[in-house]
């Protein structure tokens, strides 16, 4: 196969925060929240630059060691050959280390950015492929899959490739997120989780799973029982103790609340009607945040002016990636 040809055009592609778990759902639940990272990619003549705002500004690498630009070149790789060089713009909105999927939008922006600025990218790289590359990179599905394919996602491995399907969340039911000032290591909290686990506590976990499907989709006031978890929240306490308690003192109150991912937000899965007071139970140490399900997923948008690029509340048109469609044209904005 011939390498391939790039766009001279830049490419904006907007990507959401993910919550995955879900209480039972353990590395294979996730959904996609309407909070969300822009990145602006552009083929360059030569050399690598990178200018980031927002989260992570003052920390994150600006050079190939950036989890975004390894996206990008393994995604061109698979493509066929890298560019010359490459112009990146990062506005970042999801907060890192938080448990609202931060490495998944990255990597996802990374992958269908390259892509999109591929000529006949899609037919080089299908949606199925870029679910199985984003997996590789992050090690686990539950994240990507509800990043690409936005909604309610349930993910799996299939003979070593990953596999997942998209479900709407019910209308009744609004997702708020209440963040702690202090990030907690994905991998310090994965380290807390034991090797093996009680048979009926596995049971239960299994029971809960199924149930949560019905739940959020259909059923929501199944939620409070269904969003039980007996394999990974508690064993994560001592990372994440205050957390922990808040999701028990909201539960308590009948609250459907989780941790988010591997922490140490908290999902609480409210009731339309009484979502922001939901949003006022924690107290003065949380951001808590009312948002609303991603529908979309990771999407290609129109390049729009420098005031409003990469501002979700500006702009929510354009050209989307989704679930079985791959991405569907709105707009002028150059793709593959």
């Amino acid at each position: 196969m011939a390498g391939p040809a790039f766009r001279a055009a830049a490419v904006r592609v907007r990507t959401p925060a993910t919550s995955a778990n879900l209480g039972p759902g353990f590395d294979a639940f996730g959904l996609s929240l309407g909070l969300y990272d822009d990145v602006v990619v552009r083929v360059a003549d030569s050399g690598l630059h990178i200018d980031i705002a927002g989260e992570g500004a003052s920390t994150l690498p600006r050079d190939e060691s950036h989890l975004l630009v390894r996206s990008l070149r393994t995604a061109f790789d698979l493509l066929g050959g890298q560019p010359r060089g490459l112009e990146i713009v990062c506005a970042n909105r999801i907060p890192h280390g938080r448990g609202l999927g931060s490495s998944s939008a990255a990597i996802c922006a990374g992958i269908v950015a390259a892509r999109a600025v591929t000529i006949g990218g899609e037919s080089r790289l299908d949606d199925t492929a870029l679910l199985e590359l984003a997996t590789e990179i992050e090690g686990h599905p539950d994240n990507v899959a509800a990043c690409l394919l936005g909604g309610f996602t349930l993910a799996w491995t299939e003979a070593g490739a990953a596999r997942a399907i998209r479900m709407d969340p019910a209308d009744s039911v609004v997702p708020v997120v209440f963040v702690p000032g202090k990030p907690v290591l994905t991998e310090t909290a994965r380290g807390l989780l034991p090797r093996s686990v009680p048979h009926v506590d596995a049971a239960a976990n299994a029971g809960r799973a199924a149930l949560l499907v019905e739940a959020l989709t259909r059923r929501p006031e199944l939620l409070l029982p269904a969003t039980e978890d007996r394999l990974h929240q508690e064993y994560r306490a001592p990372a994440m103790p205050q957390s922990v308690d808040l999701v028990n003192r909201l539960r308590a109150d009948g609250v459907p609340a989780v941790i988010s991912g591997a922490g140490p937000t908290v999902l609480a899965l409210a009731e339309d009607s009484a979502a922001d007071k939901v949003a006022q139970l924690a107290g003065e140490d949380w951001a808590a945040n009312r948002l609303a399900f991603d529908t979309a997923g990771a999407s290609v948008l129109p390049l729009v002016a420098p005031e409003t690029a990469g501002d979700p509340s500006r702009d929510g048109s354009g050209q989307v990636y989704g679930a079985g469609g791959g991405v569907r044209e709105s707009g002028d904005a150059p793709l593959g």
